[in-house]
C-alpha cells in the first residue's frame, strides 16, 4: 500500500505539475518569504511526529509471478489525445525527466518507458457484472473506512420485460487534463504530476472545505466528515512505478477495467469512446477515461438512486440527462428539510452581504451625492451599528471557519489566490472586515478627538472596505458558478448576492439607525423612504434574477431542470411562500419609498415588511443549497444513494459503521 502522503517537500521540488496550472514554486526571500515561514510554523502546531519512521521503504511489494493482465504493457502510443493536448507530458510542460516521486520516502525511479505520458482508465461497460470487486480492492489497498470509496459502481437501467437491460458503471478519479479540483482547491492540496499525468491530493494539506467535491463532475474527491479532510484515487502510482496496473484493474473479475496510456485501445477492444449513458459531459474537464459499450440500450434509461434524473438518447446516439418526475407533481412544505450541513454558509453569506450593504449605505453613499443617507453617519446610533456589524462579521467568519473540517488550518485558504475563487473571496472578505474594523475604530476616535489624522484614517478605511467588500462579494458569487452544478451556474447568483446586499443592508440601517432616530425625535429627512427604496431595489433585483432563472430552467433539461422540479414539488409550498413574501415586501417598500411616508405607522409597516423580506431571503438561501443536484455519476440502490443515506440517518442505520453512512456533519 502506498502511504497516504508523498514526501511533500521533495515531491513539490521534484515533480512539477502539468501545463500552466502549477509553475515551479519560486524561492521567496525578504518580506515575501515571511508568510510561507509563518504558515509552515503554524502547520507544526498540534502535530505529533513522534514514532514516525523516516526510513525509506519499498515503493510497492511486487510478487514474483504477477499475472499478465496486471502488468502495464503499452508498446506504442499516440502523440496527442482527442482534445489536441500532447500525451507526452514532458513535451507539454518542458520539464526535465527522471525525477523520483519519493513514494514512501523512496528515491527510486520507475522503469516504465511511458512514465511521463498521460495514463488513464478504460472501461468496457458490456463486461461489468456489478460485483464491486474493484471497489473492494481499492478500499482495501487505501485502507478506506466503510463510508469512503475512491471507486464506486452504480448503474442505469431501462426497457420492459422481457427486454429489460441494466448497465453497470465503475468510476473513480479520471485524472483530467483540466482538473477543476486543482484549480478550485484553496489550499493547493492538488498537484497534477508529469509522472503518469496523475492528479494527486494531499489530505494533510487539505483543511476540509469540500469545494473540490462541488466542482468535480464525477464525485471523485471524497470528503470524510469524520477526519475533516478530502481524499481521492491516487491512480495507484506506487503500483505503476513497479510496472503494475492499479489495484481496481487487477481485481476486475469481468475484464471490464483496463489501464494504460490514454487513447490506446486495449487488447481485444474496439472502442475508445469519450462517454456512455450516465457519464457527465467530458467537456468540463477532459477526463482521462475511455469507454467501450457495444450492447444496445433502450432509448431511455433511469437511475436507481433517488436523483430525479434519467437519460434520453438523442438523434446522434448520445445520451443526455433529463428530468425524471419520479416523485409526481404534488407540492409539499418540507420545512425541516431546508436544514442542511451548509447552514453555516446560509448564515455567513446572508449576514456578510447585509453588512456590506449597510456599510455602503451609511459610510459610502454620501460620497456619491445621496444626501438622504448623510444623516445616518451623523446619528448617535451609527457607532452602535458599526460595533454590531463588526461583532456580527467576526461571528460569521468564525462560523464559516468552524464549517471547515480542520478549522485551525483556516489560513491555508489563501494559498491558491491565482485560481481559486474561494481563496479570492476569503481574502476579499477578510480585508473588508479589517477595513470595517478600522473604520469603526477611527470613527470612535474621531468622535472623541477632532483630529485630521482620524478623519483621514476613516476615509482610507472606508475606501478599503468599499473595494474589498465588492470584490469579495463578486468572488463569493464566482464560487457557485460551477458547470458541475447547473442549478447554480446562472447569472441569477450575481443578482441574488448583490440584491441581498441592498435589501438586507437597507433593513439593517433602517432598524438599527433610522427607527431609533425617529423614536428619539430626531429629524430623519427622508432616510426611511431612502432605506425602503434601497431595500426594494435589492428585492426587485433578486426577484428578476429568480424569474429569469426559473424561465431558463423550465426550457432546459438535465440536473438544473431537475433541481427546479424538486423546488416546485418537494418544496413547492415553501417555494411559493418565499415568492409571495418577497413580492409583498418589495411592493410595500416601493409604496413607502414613492409616497415619502415617514409616520409612526410607516415605521411599523417597514418593520413588518422587513420581517417578510428577511424570512423570504432566509428561505431562498436555504433552498439555494438544498436544491442543487450535481452532474454526478449514478449510484446504486443503497450505495451512493442520497435517498438511502437520508433514510439511514432518520431511522438510525447511520449508527452502524458497516452501513457506510455517517452523521450529516461537515
Amino acid at each position: 500500500m502506498m502511504d497516504s502522503k508523498l514526501d511533500k517537500q521533495d515531491s513539490k521540488q521534484s515533480t512539477p505539475a502539468v501545463g500552466e496550472w502549477t509553475p515551479e514554486q519560486p524561492e521567496y526571500s525578504g518580506i515575501a518569504g515571511i508568510w510561507p515561514k509563518v504558515r509552515s510554523r503554524l502547520d507544526q502546531i498540534g502535530r505529533d511526529d513522534t514514532g514516525l519512521d523516516a526510513t525509506p521503504r519499498r515503493i510497492f511489494e511486487k510478487r514474483e509471478h504477477e499475472p499478465r493482465y496486471a502488468l502495464l504493457n503499452d508498446t506504442e502510443t499516440k502523440s496527442e489525445n482527442r482534445y489536441g493536448q500532447k500525451i507526452d507530458l514532458l513535451d507539454l510542460t518542458r520539464q526535465p525527466s527522471g525525477k523520483p516521486m519519493f513514494i514512501n520516502e523512496n528515491p527510486v525511479i520507475g522503469e516504465n518507458p511511458n512514465r511521463n505520458k498521460q495514463h488513464g482508465f478504460h472501461f468496457t461497460a458490456d463486461n461489468c457484472i456489478g460485483c464491486h470487486a474493484c471497489e473492494a480492492a481499492c478500499s482495501e489497498k487505501n485502507e478506506n473506512p466503510a463510508h469512503i470509496a475512491f471507486r464506486s459502481v452504480g448503474y442505469v437501467e431501462g426497457g420492459s420485460y422481457p427486454d429489460y437491460k441494466r448497465m453497470n458503471i465503475s468510476m473513480a478519479c479520471n485524472h483530467c487534463d483540466n482538473p477543476v479540483c486543482l484549480k478550485g482547491c484553496p489550499t493547493k492540496a492538488y498537484t497534477k504530476h508529469t509522472e503518469y499525468g496523475a492528479v494527486l491530493q494531499d489530505p494533510d494539506t487539505c483543511f476540509g472545505c469540500g469545494y473540490c467535491t462541488w466542482v468535480c463532475p464525477y464525485n471523485a474527491p471524497q470528503l470524510d466528515p469524520v477526519k475533516g479532510q478530502v481524499s481521492k484515487c491516487n491512480m495507484c502510482v506506487d503500483r505503476l512505478e513497479v510496472g503494475l496496473k492499479p489495484a481496481c484493474v487487477s481485481a476486475c473479475l469481468g475484464n471490464a477495467l483496463n489501464f494504460g496510456v490514454i487513447e490506446n485501445t486495449p487488447e481485444n477492444r474496439e472502442q475508445v469512446k469519450a462517454a456512455i449513458p450516465g457519464f457527465p459531459t467530458p467537456d468540463i474537464t477532459h477526463p482521462n477515461i475511455r469507454f467501450q459499450q457495444k450492447n444496445s440500450m433502450p432509448n431511455e434509461v433511469v437511475r436507481t438512486d433517488s436523483m430525479p434524473i434519467k437519460y434520453h438518447k438523442t438523434e446522434d446516439g448520445d445520451f443526455r440527462s433529463v428530468v425524471d418526475e419520479k416523485e409526481g407533481k404534488d407540492t409539499f412544505w418540507n420545512i425541516k428539510r431546508l436544514s442542511s450541513r451548509e447552514n453555516p454558509l446560509v448564515i455567513f453569506t446572508l449576514v456578510t452581504q447585509g453588512i456590506i450593504g449597510a456599510f455602503l449605505i451609511g459610510a459610502v453613499a454620501p460620497w456619491f451625492g445621496f444626501e438622504s443617507f448623510s444623516a445616518v453617519s451623523e446619528s448617535g446610533s451609527w457607532l452602535p451599528l458599526l460595533f454590531t456589524m463588526v461583532v456580527l462579521q467576526a461571528a460569521v467568519l468564525v462560523l464559516s471557519t468552524l464549517h471547515l473540517g480542520k478549522p485551525l488550518r483556516f489560513y491555508r485558504g489563501f494559498n491558491n489566490l491565482r485560481y481559486s475563487p474561494l481563496s479570492r473571496e476569503a481574502l476579499g472578505i477578510a480585508v473588508f472586515f479589517a477595513g470595517l474594523a478600522g473604520y469603526t475604530f477611527f470613527e470612535l476616535m474621531h468622535s472623541w478627538l477632532d483630529w485630521g489624522l482620524f478623519a483621514f484614517g476613516t476615509g482610507v478605511s472606508a475606501f478599503v472596505a468599499l473595494v474589498s467588500g465588492l470584490v469579495g462579494l463578486y468572488f463569493m458569487h464566482c464560487i457557485y458558478r460551477i458547470p458541475a452544478r447547473p442549478f447554480w451556474n446562472h447569472w441569477q447568483v450575481l443578482t441574488s448576492f448583490f440584491g441581498t446586499m441592498f435589501s438586507l443592508g437597507g433593513v439593517l440601517v433602517a432598524l438599527f439607525v433610522v427607527l431609533p432616530m425617529a423614536w428619539q425625535g430626531e429629524e430623519i429627512n427622508g432616510v426611511l423612504t431612502a432605506c425602503a427604496a434601497v431595500t426594494c431595489l435589492g428585492l426587485v433585483a433578486e426577484g428578476v434574477g429568480l424569474w429569469r432563472h426559473a424561465a431558463y430552467l423550465n426550457t432546459e433539461s438535465g440536473e438544473g431542470a431537475a433541481s427546479h422540479y424538486v423546488q416546485c414539488t418537494t418544496f413547492g409550498k415553501t417555494y411559493w411562500l418565499r415568492n409571495v413574501l418577497m413580492a409583498v415586501a418589495a411592493s410595500g417598500m416601493a409604496l413607502i419609498a414613492m409616497t415619502g411616508w415617514e409616520s409612526a405607522l410607516a415605521a411599523a409597516a417597514f418593520v413588518l415588511l422587513a420581517m417578510c423580506a428577511v424570512v423570504a431571503l432566509l428561505i431562498g438561501r436555504a433552498l439555494f443549497y438544498v436544491l442543487v443536484i450535481p452532474t454526478t455519476m449514478p449510484g446504486a440502490f443503497f450505495w451512493k444513494n442520497k435517498g438511502f443515506e437520508e433514510h439511514a440517518r432518520d431511522v438510525g442505520l447511520a449508527d452502524m459503521p458497516q452501513v457506510g453512512v455517517v452523521a450529516n456533519v461537515h
